[in-house]
């Protein structure tokens, strides 16, 4: 019985990630071209989230920073949800919402990319991170589940929206870890040019 519980979690992530690819490829496309614009005109990316998308937002940044799978110069990203003394700050001396969208008003410039993580697409501070990113002339990608929430519906023309369909978060967030290593590897083939997958 445990077994087959298991089982069936590999099945339901392995289902989701066939019927997602084809509606997916075409935002992760978009969200390569975005980023590689931002990085070659000298900008950078800004990630945020929330609890397992706070740490899908470190791991892009680690990622960019560091290398993906091929040796290269560092790239500009960072992730918001990982100062402790700027959020406790600004959680404190504000509210939570505005813990990434006084950051983004800081460290944002027109032309930077903001990659908002969130499972619902609800996320009150990454919504205002979405709204202070649009202020600051920046391009939003969104990674959403479900139908793409408020996050969804605040993009505009020239942002890219990455809605995984799925209801449960879990299958959600397996899917943006393969969204954020598609990005990464797209990205690199962009600067570098093609290299066999291995």
């Amino acid at each position: 019985m445990l077994e087959q519980r298991i089982l069936q979690q590999f099945f339901d992530s392995a289902d989701l990630m066939y019927a997602a690819a084809e509606s997916l490829s075409r935002p992760i496309a978009d969200a390569v071209h975005a980023v590689v614009a931002c990085i070659t005109a000298g900008g950078k990316v800004l990630a945020c989230g929330n609890g397992g998308s706070a740490a899908d937002a470190q791991h892009f940044a680690a990622e960019f920073v560091g290398r993906f799978e091929r040796e290269r110069p560092g790239l500009a990203a960072i992730a918001l949800n990982t100062d402790t003394s700027v959020l406790t700050a600004l959680g404190n001396d504000y509210d939570f919402d505005a813990i990434f969208a006084k950051q983004v008003q800081a460290l944002g410039a027109p032309g930077d990319v903001l990659l908002a993580i969130s499972t619902s697409g609800n996320s009150a501070n990454v919504l205002a991170a979405v709204q202070a990113a649009h202020a600051k002339e920046m391009t939003v990608i969104a990674l959403t589940g479900r139908q793409g929430g408020q996050i969804g519906a605040a993009l505009t023309e020239t942002d890219v929206d990455i809605c995984v369909p799925h209801e449960r978060t879990a299958r959600i967030q397996e899917a943006h870890i393969l969204v954020l290593h598609c990005l990464c590897d797209a990205v690199d083939t962009q600067l570098l040019g093609e290299q066999e997958i291995t």
